[in-house]
């Protein structure tokens, strides 16, 4: 195990992951590798964690606290937004048991765009200017004030789609109507409209423990569901990492005038944050700017992060609920890695379920096909959702770790299948 592990945790753990998607495939194929994991399971999972599962969902709080106080379990890793807004973290620790997330106070910082905005400009960190509203004739006057492109977000949790980047101003006007109209519910509610920021976009999770902020691998991702980066904006096709442009520089960059900053706000304000801060950024002429905060591991960027992590995982996020992160550390491959998303035929429209997936061996370690959208019905892997599979290679290049991946996509049955065959192509 690489990293110096504490005394106090380098005992075996029973470990709870709570999630269904592929960045929870991930973190469990991860820890499964840990010579600290006692045993594992995941709520509610899915077909690709099927040895592990639960059958409670995400959302059942008092389930799951009643789950881990029978099966002693020792920690409990939160996946997906929807729980930690809803404050799971706070829930477990009044119970008096480990959790990995930030409180629902923290988890601000990704539940409400506006709460984040606020952050951003107490701790002075470089981002869009921006004005938020509440009224829909206010915020149609706004955009005829500053005109085209400009960025329009929903404030609460639309599932990563509440972004809409309109390059004409009858996008816009078209924006704010669907935001505000109900498309995402409460979350569109209160809008953020914002300056738009031109540059190369990329992703840095960083590890936290309220007062420091240990770097990730970053991540290049593709949002739009189209190649060449047009169609509708999705939950994300693909990933690669690292982006070519990367530095050691420009991470210390990042970390000094944006991570650090955030945590000593938070940690000010009395809501310490702790989990994993994840760093949505646009790399512009004026050098890094901010785009928006996360509060989770991202999906589809975990996939690549886990297939880079060289160091065990387990004690890094022991270390994060601790607060002795100084005491771990995390070291990577100095690799390539790439996933290219599988989706349903339709997606992000609607979508079919229920198409049956058949899927190759894959002998190398280096290679994975995480599992999303999927369950397991009469040992048969059955699509059911929207992102299905996240196909994961790391390679000593980016040329061949995309070569392997669209390969074993090849040998993939999943019909009419839809994913986008430019992954990457920005780094090369």
């Amino acid at each position: 195990m690489n990293g110096i592990v504490p005394k106090e945790i380098a005992k075996k753990k029973k470990i709870l992951i709570v999630g269904s998607g592929g960045r929870e495939h991930a973190l469990a194929w991860k820890i499964a590798q840990s010579p600290l994991c006692a045993e594992l399971f995941v709520a509610p999972g899915n077909a690709g964690t099927f040895q592990w599962n639960i059958p409670i969902k995400t959302n059942d709080i008092p389930g799951l606290i009643k789950f881990v106080k029978e099966r002693a379990i020792d920690l409990t890793i939160v996946g997906p937004e929807e729980p930690l807004s809803m404050g799971i973290v706070d829930s477990f620790q009044a119970e008096g048991l480990k959790i990995f997330g930030p409180s629902r106070e923290a988890a601000q910082l990704e539940s409400s765009k506006a709460f984040a905005k606020n952050i951003m400009e107490e701790a002075k960190v470089p981002t869009a200017e921006y004005c938020t509203f509440t009224e829909i004739g206010k915020a149609r006057e706004y955009i005829g004030k500053e005109g085209a492109p400009i960025v329009i977000k929903a404030d609460g949790l639309a599932a990563g789609k509440g972004v809409i980047v309109a390059n004409l101003f009858d996008e816009a006007v078209e924006g704010i109507e669907k935001v505000m109209g109900g498309a995402f519910g409460s979350a569109g509610d209160q809008v953020v409209i914002e300056e738009y920021l031109e540059g190369q976009e990329v992703s840095l999770l960083c590890f936290c423990d309220g007062k420091m902020a240990v770097p990730m691998v970053a991540v290049q991702d593709h949002k739009r569901a189209l190649n060449g980066d047009l169609g509708l904006n999705t939950g994300g096709m693909g990933t690669y990492s690292p982006p070519s442009f990367w530095t050691k520089k420009l991470e210390e960059e990042i970390i000094d005038t944006i991570a650090l900053p955030t945590l000593k706000v938070m940690d000010q304000r009395g809501t310490p944050f702790t989990g994993v801060l994840f760093l949505g950024l646009m790399i512009t002429a004026q050098g890094p700017k901010l785009l928006e905060y996360n509060v989770r591991f991202g999906d589809p960027e975990t996939q690549v992060v886990m297939t880079l992590l060289k160091s065990d995982l387990v004690p890094i996020l022991e270390a994060c609920v601790e607060g002795s992160l100084s005491t771990t550390q995390a070291e990577w491959f100095e690799d390539t890695a790439i996933c290219v998303v599988m989706a349903a035929p339709g997606y992000p429209g609607s979508y079919e379920k229920g198409i049956t997936i058949s899927l190759p061996v894959i002998e190398k370690e280096t290679q994975v096909i995480f599992h999303a959208g999927t369950e397991l019905v009469n040992e048969k892997f059955l699509s059911s959702g929207g992102r299905v599979l996240g196909v994961t290679v790391r390679e000593n290049s980016l040329a061949s770790a995309r070569e392997d991946a669209y390969r074993i996509i090849s040998k993939i049955d999943f019909p009419e299948a839809h994913y986008r065959t430019d992954i990457g192509m920005k780094g090369l």
